[in-house]
């Protein structure tokens, strides 16, 4: 999600998203991302005007670490390399890095610090959240982030 759920990533029109500067920005960076980190691949995503919405697909290797690993002599912003987390922040910080280029608003907030996650455990639960994702953009004016 956005800061302060801002609508920066663009709009619904027709229940089609229509990206704007910001949201291009947005697709090219999160496709950027699974071309640095082969250990993650994207199954399905949807830009939303103040989020982003993905089921992301860990590979086989060994090397893929937990996202709630626990680290010992770490401070709390440790992400674990090749985790979830940071591949998260990585993402969100080269986003935020472009998009305050663009608006001119050095160091301004774009997204919330935290993200959801969420371990798909069956098929019937892949889905239904797949079929989520897919249709967001038409079932915009229901979604809890309008507004």
């Amino acid at each position: 999600c956005t800061a302060f759920r801002e609508c920066i990533f663009g709009k619904i029109t027709d229940k089609r998203m229509i990206l704007s500067e910001a949201g291009k920005i947005v697709l090219q960076e999160w496709i950027k991302s699974f071309k640095i980190r082969s250990e993650l691949s994207c199954d399905t995503f949807v830009i939303m005007p103040n989020h982003l919405h993905a089921i992301l697909c860990i590979g086989a290797s060994s090397e893929v670490t937990d996202i709630k690993t626990p680290i010992e002599n770490h401070g709390v912003a440790y992400r674990s390399p090749k985790s979830i987390s940071s591949f998260v922040g990585g993402f969100k910080s080269a986003a935020t890095t472009r998009i305050n280029e663009l608006r001119k608003t050095p160091y301004a907030p774009v997204w919330q610090t935290r993200f959801h996650d969420h371990i798909i455990r069956d098929e019937t639960e892949y889905q239904r959240i797949y079929w989520y994702i897919r249709n967001n953009p038409k079932n915009w004016k229901e979604d809890k982030f309008h507004h």
